[in-house]
Protein backbone atom coordinates (compact mmCIF):
# COMPACT_ATOMS: atom_id res chain seq x y z
CA UNK A 1 0.00 0.00 0.00
CA UNK A 2 1.44 3.43 -0.85
CA UNK A 3 1.77 6.14 1.28
CA UNK A 4 -1.17 8.32 -0.26
CA UNK A 5 -3.37 5.45 0.47
CA UNK A 6 -2.22 5.15 4.24
CA UNK A 7 -2.62 9.05 4.82
CA UNK A 8 -6.31 8.68 3.60
CA UNK A 9 -7.04 5.44 5.63
CA UNK A 10 -5.38 6.96 8.46
CA UNK A 11 -6.66 10.42 8.17
CA UNK A 12 -10.20 8.56 7.77
CA UNK A 13 -9.53 6.50 11.09
CA UNK A 14 -8.81 9.66 12.94
CA UNK A 15 -11.99 11.71 11.99
CA UNK A 16 -14.69 8.71 12.42
CA UNK A 17 -12.55 7.47 15.70
CA UNK A 18 -12.79 11.30 16.90
CA UNK A 19 -9.29 11.27 17.01
CA UNK A 20 -9.16 8.45 18.74
CA UNK A 21 -11.78 9.04 21.19
CA UNK A 22 -13.37 5.81 20.20
CA UNK A 23 -11.03 3.83 21.14
CA UNK A 24 -11.75 4.66 25.01
CA UNK A 25 -12.42 1.22 26.31
CA UNK A 26 -15.79 2.23 27.47
CA UNK A 27 -18.77 4.16 26.32
CA UNK A 28 -16.58 5.15 23.17
CA UNK A 29 -19.98 7.33 21.74
CA UNK A 30 -20.88 8.65 25.40
CA UNK A 31 -16.83 10.24 25.21
CA UNK A 32 -17.67 10.68 21.53
CA UNK A 33 -21.01 13.34 22.14
CA UNK A 34 -18.36 14.23 25.47
CA UNK A 35 -15.90 15.46 22.59
CA UNK A 36 -18.82 17.15 21.04
CA UNK A 37 -19.56 19.17 23.92
CA UNK A 38 -15.83 20.73 23.74
CA UNK A 39 -16.38 22.08 20.48
CA UNK A 40 -19.88 23.37 21.68
CA UNK A 41 -18.25 25.57 24.23
CA UNK A 42 -15.43 26.92 21.41
CA UNK A 43 -18.51 27.35 19.34
CA UNK A 44 -20.66 29.12 22.46
CA UNK A 45 -20.39 32.38 21.16
CA UNK A 46 -20.17 31.99 17.52
CA UNK A 47 -22.96 33.50 14.81
CA UNK A 48 -25.46 30.77 13.90
CA UNK A 49 -23.60 30.59 10.59
CA UNK A 50 -20.41 28.91 12.21
CA UNK A 51 -22.19 26.47 13.33
CA UNK A 52 -24.25 25.58 10.21
CA UNK A 53 -20.81 25.74 8.21
CA UNK A 54 -19.30 23.60 10.94
CA UNK A 55 -21.63 21.01 11.37
CA UNK A 56 -22.46 20.53 7.22
CA UNK A 57 -18.37 20.47 6.95
CA UNK A 58 -18.24 17.32 9.90
CA UNK A 59 -21.12 15.53 8.24
CA UNK A 60 -19.55 15.68 4.88
CA UNK A 61 -16.26 13.86 6.06
CA UNK A 62 -17.54 12.04 8.45
CA UNK A 63 -19.45 10.49 5.89
CA UNK A 64 -16.74 9.45 3.89
CA UNK A 65 -14.87 8.94 7.56
CA UNK A 66 -17.44 6.86 8.40
CA UNK A 67 -17.67 4.74 5.26
CA UNK A 68 -14.18 4.02 5.02
CA UNK A 69 -13.60 3.50 8.65
CA UNK A 70 -16.51 0.97 8.37
CA UNK A 71 -14.34 -0.84 5.34
CA UNK A 72 -11.05 -0.70 7.44
CA UNK A 73 -12.21 -1.67 11.33
CA UNK A 74 -16.02 -3.12 10.80
CA UNK A 75 -19.36 -1.93 9.60
CA UNK A 76 -20.53 0.47 12.41
CA UNK A 77 -17.76 -0.51 14.46
CA UNK A 78 -18.58 1.27 18.20
CA UNK A 79 -14.88 3.01 17.63
CA UNK A 80 -16.81 5.19 15.20
CA UNK A 81 -17.71 8.36 17.35
CA UNK A 82 -17.86 11.55 14.60
CA UNK A 83 -21.75 10.42 13.83
CA UNK A 84 -22.27 11.56 18.06
CA UNK A 85 -20.11 14.64 17.49
CA UNK A 86 -22.40 16.35 15.01
CA UNK A 87 -25.38 14.97 16.55
CA UNK A 88 -24.18 16.63 19.80
CA UNK A 89 -23.78 19.66 18.04
CA UNK A 90 -27.05 19.99 15.83
CA UNK A 91 -29.01 19.31 19.61
CA UNK A 92 -27.27 22.16 20.56
CA UNK A 93 -27.24 24.61 18.24
CA UNK A 94 -29.15 27.64 19.09
CA UNK A 95 -29.25 26.20 22.88
CA UNK A 96 -27.64 28.76 25.51
CA UNK A 97 -24.41 27.21 26.88
CA UNK A 98 -25.07 26.94 30.52
CA UNK A 99 -24.54 23.43 32.62
CA UNK A 100 -28.50 23.22 32.87
CA UNK A 101 -28.88 23.25 29.13
CA UNK A 102 -25.45 21.05 28.43
CA UNK A 103 -26.70 18.35 30.69
CA UNK A 104 -29.94 18.12 29.65
CA UNK A 105 -28.85 18.38 25.54
CA UNK A 106 -26.26 15.78 26.52
CA UNK A 107 -28.64 13.58 28.24
CA UNK A 108 -31.67 14.10 25.37
CA UNK A 109 -29.29 13.08 22.77
CA UNK A 110 -28.21 10.23 24.22
CA UNK A 111 -31.55 9.18 24.50
CA UNK A 112 -32.63 9.54 21.56
CA UNK A 113 -29.26 8.13 20.08
CA UNK A 114 -30.19 4.60 21.92
CA UNK A 115 -33.72 4.35 21.86
CA UNK A 116 -33.65 5.53 17.56
CA UNK A 117 -37.20 6.50 17.45
CA UNK A 118 -38.15 6.08 13.45
CA UNK A 119 -36.81 7.56 11.11
CA UNK A 120 -33.68 7.11 13.39
CA UNK A 121 -34.24 3.13 13.14
CA UNK A 122 -34.67 3.04 9.71
CA UNK A 123 -31.32 4.91 8.57
CA UNK A 124 -29.55 2.56 10.94
CA UNK A 125 -30.60 -0.99 9.72
CA UNK A 126 -31.00 -0.13 5.88
CA UNK A 127 -28.05 2.06 4.99
CA UNK A 128 -24.81 0.13 5.69
CA UNK A 129 -22.66 3.09 4.67
CA UNK A 130 -21.58 6.41 5.84
CA UNK A 131 -24.77 7.90 5.35
CA UNK A 132 -26.19 5.22 7.98
CA UNK A 133 -23.63 5.87 10.11
CA UNK A 134 -24.29 9.30 10.71
CA UNK A 135 -28.25 9.95 9.32
CA UNK A 136 -29.25 8.05 12.71
CA UNK A 137 -27.07 10.93 15.04
CA UNK A 138 -28.49 13.60 13.10
CA UNK A 139 -32.21 12.57 13.47
CA UNK A 140 -31.39 12.06 17.22
CA UNK A 141 -29.62 15.38 17.36
CA UNK A 142 -32.93 16.75 15.09
CA UNK A 143 -35.25 15.14 18.37
CA UNK A 144 -32.97 16.50 21.17
CA UNK A 145 -32.46 20.19 19.59
CA UNK A 146 -36.78 20.17 19.34
CA UNK A 147 -37.29 19.08 22.78
CA UNK A 148 -34.41 21.30 24.23
CA UNK A 149 -36.60 23.93 22.27
CA UNK A 150 -39.67 23.73 23.65
CA UNK A 151 -38.19 23.11 27.05
CA UNK A 152 -36.84 26.90 26.54
CA UNK A 153 -40.49 28.27 25.25
CA UNK A 154 -41.76 26.72 28.29
CA UNK A 155 -39.27 28.11 30.53
CA UNK A 156 -38.39 24.49 32.08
Amino acid sequence: MGWKRRLQRGTAIALATGFLVGYLPVAPGTFGALAGLAIVWVLASSPLWVWIFLIALLTGLGVWASGEANRIIGEDSGHIVIDEIVGILITMVGVPFTGYWVVCGFLLFRFFDIVKLPPSNIFDTRFKNGWGVMLDDIAAGIYGNLILRLMLRAEL
